[in-house]
C-alpha cells in the first residue's frame, strides 16, 4: 500500500521521520485533520508506536534509516505513505499588530501568529505578548528606531525569503498597518518575484486608534469632514507644507516627532492660523499613554517641556480641543452639583 491514496483524516498517523524534515511534515499531515499525530526520529522509537497508529508515514530518502520500520507495518497490515517534505510550500504572512493593544490585534493576526514558525516583529505593536501569541515561534527582532536600523530592509526581506524556502510559515509583523507606512507592499513584492506565497492581514492603524484613545475624533460632524495622514520621518517640503496648510480638516502624524518643529513652524509659515489646535499622543492605547494640549504656535515648545517622545501620534486641527470641552463641561457639572 506504499503510495497509495489514503484518507488521514480521523486516523492516528506514526510520523517516523528525522527532525530535519519532521516539521514540515507534521505539518502537512495535520492540515489532513488527523485524530492524533505520533512522532519518532528513531526507528527504535518508531517500532514502540507502530501498534498504537492506523497509518506510518515515511518521508522521502530516509527509505533505509526505517526499512525494517516500513517492514513491520506492512507486515501487519498497516498502511504507509510516502511524503516529500522538500515541496511542503513556506509562505509569508504580513500581520498588522494595531497600535500596541493586546485586546486590539484582530482575530485573524492572532489566529495567524499561532500557526507560525518564524515571526520577525517590530519594536511597535504587541510584540511583547509574543510568548502568548506564538510560543511555537522563532522570533527575530528587527525593529527599526528614528536614525537606526539595526537590520536593513534588504536584509529582512532576505532573511524572509530564506526561512520561507525552508518550508516555514513566515510572519512579519508590523505595529498598525503593513500598508500604512509600513513597507509592507515591498515585502509583498519581494515575495512574489521569488515565488513565495504571501498574504496580507490587514491591522488597526495608530493614526485613527491612538487619537480615539485619546478621546480624538479624526472627524466630528460639523467641525471637520475630512483628515489627512501623513510621515513626519523626513521633513516635508515647502509644496507639500502649503498644501497642507489651505487643505482644511484634520492632520495626523505618525512618526513625527524627530521633524515636529520643522512641521510646525512650516505650516504656520504657510498660512495655517497659530491658535489651531494641536495634541501629542505617546505611547496610545497602551498604560503608560499620554496627551500633550497645544496649539500650533506652543506645540514645539510644549512637546519639549513635557519630555514628548516616540512613539507618539500628532493631530493638528479643531478636532484635538474636543476632549478639553468635554473635560470643561464636566467640571462645570460637578461644581454646579456641589
Amino acid at each position: 500500500m506504499i503510495g497509495a491514496k489514503v484518507d488521514l483524516a480521523g486516523c492516528t498517523v506514526l510520523l517516523a521521520a528525522a527532525p530535519g524534515s519532521a516539521t514540515r511534515a507534521a505539518r502537512y499531515l495535520q492540515a489532513q485533520c488527523v485524530d492524533t499525530l505520533l512522532q519518532a526520529s528513531t526507528p527504535l522509537g518508531a517500532l514502540a508506536l507502530l501498534g498504537q497508529s492506523d497509518v506510518l508515514a515515511l518521508c522521502t530518502g530516509q527509505s533505509l534509516k526505517f526499512s525494517a520500520l516500513r517492514r513491520q507495518a506492512l507486515a501487519q497490515g498497516t498502511p504507509v505513505i510516502e511524503l516529500d517534505p522538500g515541496t511542503a510550500e513556506g509562505r509569508i504572512t504580513l500581520v498588522g499588530g494595531g497600535p500596541g493593544a493586546l485586546e486590539l490585534l484582530t482575530l485573524r493576526a492572532a489566529a495567524v501568529l499561532a500557526s507560525a514558525d518564524v515571526v520577525f516583529c517590530d519594536r511597535l505593536g504587541p510584540g511583547e505578548f509574543l510568548d502568548q501569541l506564538a510560543p511555537q515561534a522563532r522570533i527575530i527582532d528587527v525593529g527599526k528606531q528614528p536614525g537606526h536600523h539595526k537590520v536593513t530592509q534588504e536584509r529582512i526581506e532576505e532573511l524572509m525569503l530564506r526561512e520561507a524556502s525552508r518550508g516555514n510559515h513566515v510572519v512579519r509583523l508590523k505595529g498598525g498597518d503593513p500598508y500604512v507606512f509600513g513597507r509592507g507592499f515591498e515585502e509583498v513584492e519581494s515575495a512574489t518575484a521569488a515565488g513565495i506565497p504571501v498574504s496580507v492581514v490587514p491591522g488597526l492603524s495608530s493614526c485613527i486608534t491612538v487619537p480615539a484613545a485619546a478621546g480624538i475624533p479624526v472627524t466630528a460632524r460639523g467641525v471637520t469632514r475630512a483628515f489627512t495622514v501623513i510621515s513626519g520621518h523626513d521633513p516635508l517640503v515647502e509644496q507639500q507644507l502649503a498644501q497642507l496648510a489651505v487643505l482644511g480638516g484634520t492632520i495626523v502624524v505618525l512618526m513625527g516627532m524627530g521633524t515636529l518643529e520643522h512641521t510646525a513652524a512650516g505650516l504656520r509659515r504657510r498660512g495655517l492660523p497659530a491658535d489651531t489646535p494641536c495634541a501629542v499622543v505617546e505611547s496610545g492605547t497602551t498604560g503608560t499613554q499620554r496627551t500633550t494640549h497645544a496649539t500650533l504656535s506652543t506645540l514645539a515648545a510644549a512637546a519639549r517641556a513635557a519630555g514628548c517622545a516616540n512613539p507618539a501620534v500628532i493631530v493638528i486641527g479643531q478636532v484635538a480641543a474636543l476632549p478639553l470641552g468635554l473635560d470643561a463641561a464636566q467640571q462645570m457639572s460637578l461644581e454646579a452639583t456641589a
